[in-house]
């Protein structure tokens, strides 16, 4: 037993000294061995299959409200018409067979209207899932007395239960509240009209909404078209405050395309979230910028960092979300380009680990999107583009960090 720890301190202390040799120091060597991160394993049974034959398009909008129901917002719009036969019509041209022989003569349907065929139909856009997977509630789409999103985006639910919903078309220029069943509340902008990213009464391509229970605000990231941060009041929706890059004045000048060899942009270029720690701190995701941002809630610049930033195209920094221990030690960040989702040391913005890869499998992702935790601490991922889902991830306490790149983080158990 002596000689075999003899050997293992011999073999540390020559690690230590080679690395030394290479320009790296022992307290950097102990740093690295120190690191600890959250560890999570995917949950391949969540959720369970939706009724109705219903289908889900891109899942775009995530939140989980204080009974840890899970709320997702997707796009109905985007599923395929091979994907939604009993949505379709005989004698509809999206019904159309397409392997028809050439010469083939076109039946003329019969007479009431019917289906294609019985599988599937486009579930409604929003839908609430409870903790074992179930789905408990659903409802949305448009209505009387609102403009509801061209293309949905955002959602979030408040303290009282209500509910927020964001668009990012081309003239989603307004942000909706409804209440948790789904009733109408208010609307707050003019859909179509917007005046650059000083309006103080309109937005333009709205992202992520997040509420800072404690001040009875709501933080808009406004968004695709507008390049700022918009705070509202929780109650009313009234206007209080806004702030661009830097906590600048936003413009809306053409800015240059991102380059990681250049000088950082003055401005905010695709601002995807703004989300707020418990101890007064608001962390915005500078998306195409392949950057966070820090800010006081007034508005004044604390630091940023950059993450990925050899990211081009849609960027590194899609979405951000807290951990759930009292101090928000760590922020959970997704690269919907990557296909991975970053854990990062909020003290110090540092990238620990992240975990993700490209595919369909549990674990992996297509257009990871946006994040949300519940009470225990489990992560909840929805996807974009095809990906069209929403998945969990159970948290397994904080451990050494082992690899900088996870993969995918299958369950240590079958």
């Amino acid at each position: 037993m002596r000689l075999t720890h003899a050997r293992r301190i011999a073999a540390i202390a020559a690690i230590a000294v080679a690395l030394v040799a290479v320009g790296i120091t022992r307290d950097q060597v102990q740093a690295q061995a120190a690191k600890r991160a959250p560890i999570f394993e995917v949950d391949p049974f969540w959720p369970k299959p939706l009724p109705n034959h219903w289908v889900t398009g891109s899942t775009i909008g995530l939140s989980v409200d204080a009974q840890d129901n899970v709320w997702t917002i997707h796009r109905p719009g985007t599923v395929e018409d091979n994907f939604k036969a009993a949505d379709i019509m005989v004698g509809d041209a999206r019904g159309r067979d397409d392997e028809a022989q050439p010469g083939a003569a076109a039946g003329g349907g019969p007479a009431t209207p019917t289906p294609i065929g019985k599988c599937c139909k486009v579930a409604p856009p929003v839908l609430v899932y409870d903790q074992a997977g179930a789905l408990v509630k659903s409802w949305g789409g448009p209505g009387t007395g609102y403009d509801w999103p061209d293309s949905n985006h955002g959602i979030t639910v408040d303290h009282e239960g209500n509910v927020w919903l964001a668009g990012n078309g081309a003239k989603d220029t307004q942000v909706l509240k409804f209440t948790n069943a789904g009733r109408f509340i208010f609307q707050l902008g003019k859909h179509g009209v917007h005046n650059g990213s000083n309006d103080t009464e309109n937005f333009w391509q709205p992202t992520k909404i997040w509420e800072d229970v404690a001040a009875s605000e709501m933080y808009v990231a406004d968004g695709y078209g507008h390049r700022r941060v918009i705070v509202l009041d929780v109650a009313t929706g009234k206007y209080k405050r806004h702030w661009g890059a830097y906590g600048a004045r936003p413009s809306d000048e053409r800015v240059p395309a991102y380059d990681p060899k250049g000088p950082p942009s003055k401005q905010f270029n695709t601002v995807h979230c703004a989300i707020v720690s418990t101890d007064g701190f608001v962390y915005v995701c500078d998306r195409v910028n392949d950057r966070i941002q820090v800010f006081r809630k007034d508005g004044t610049f604390v630091r940023e960092a950059f993450i990925d930033t050899h990211t081009f195209r849609s960027g590194s920094v899609w979405d951000m979300t807290f951990s759930r221990d009292p101090q928000q030690t760590y922020i959970y960040a997704a690269n919907g380009v990557d296909e991975k989702i970053n854990i990062l040391l909020r003290s110090s913005l540092e990238v620990l680990t992240s975990f993700g890869d490209g595919g369909r499998g549990p674990g992996q992702f297509f257009g990871v999107h946006n994040l949300a935790t519940d009470s225990k601490g489990n992560l909840y991922a929805t996807e974009t583009y095809t990906g069209a889902r929403v998945q969990r991830f159970l948290y397994k306490g904080v451990g050494p960090v082992t690899k900088a790149d996870q993969g995918v983080v299958w369950p240590a158990r079958r």
